[in-house]
């Protein structure tokens, strides 16, 4: 397998943590966000929606962060990353979706790029929109851990799942944004849970090639 990545991507950092936790070996394709190197044509020559993650497996060409890891868990051995029972998968997937479709797609780059140049936003008026909307998101998040009560060493129990996957990437974007963490004690304390995991620890964006 080789997965088109690039290191600050939190979409592909879930991916990272994914593939790390099913015990799957996979090939290192770096990417640069910042270079346009995803917007080149011999990119979207592999996915024309000039994004990562981009997971080739065989003859597959998978994309979109949540469902790669759903397609991991149908078709690769290893530890499962969603539930067997089927309540319990809406609930995984449920969380996942608060941070890839309610607090991500208003943080990432496309967009802190276009309010920067539209609005005419220096670099603290980005950072305060960022930081707005993950008090919000996060906000949610530990809203719904309270409700659902499902929760224990990770998001659901004691098994890393997908929604762990999409956590840990979202609080290390809130950390280089210096957030305000401490209203979310559960959040953080799955993440601290997480990040004393080697898959969590070798998918960071730290470790990765292109990080150098």
């Amino acid at each position: 397998m080789k997965l088109y990545t690039f290191f600050r991507s939190s979409a592909s950092f879930r991916v990272r943590i994914a593939l790390n936790h099913k015990g799957l070996k996979w090939e290192h394709a770096g990417v640069s966000l910042p270079k346009g190197e995803h917007l080149e044509s011999s990119y979207k020559s592999v996915n024309p929606q000039g994004l990562v993650p981009a997971l080739e497996d065989g003859k597959h060409l998978l994309t979109q962060s949540l469902a790669i890891m759903e397609y991991l868990d149908e078709v690769h051995p290893g530890p499962k990353l969603l539930p067997p029972d089927p309540v319990d998968r809406a609930y995984v997937r449920a969380f996942s979706q608060i941070i890839a479709c309610e607090i991500h797609p208003l943080n990432n780059l496309r967009a802190r790029k276009y309010i920067s140049k539209t609005y005419k936003l220096d670099e603290e008026g980005v950072s305060s929109w960022y930081r707005h909307w993950i008090a919000e998101g996060f906000q949610m998040l530990e809203g719904f851990l309270a409700q659902e009560k499902k929760h224990g060493k990770h998001v659901y129990r004691d098994q890393v799942t997908m929604a762990d996957c999409c956590l840990v990437p979202q609080v290390f974007n809130a950390l280089l944004y210096k957030c305000d963490v401490k209203p979310y004690p559960t959040v953080m304390r799955i993440h601290e849970a997480c990040m004393q995991q080697d898959a969590f620890i070798r998918a960071q964006p730290s470790k990765q090639p292109d990080s150098l």
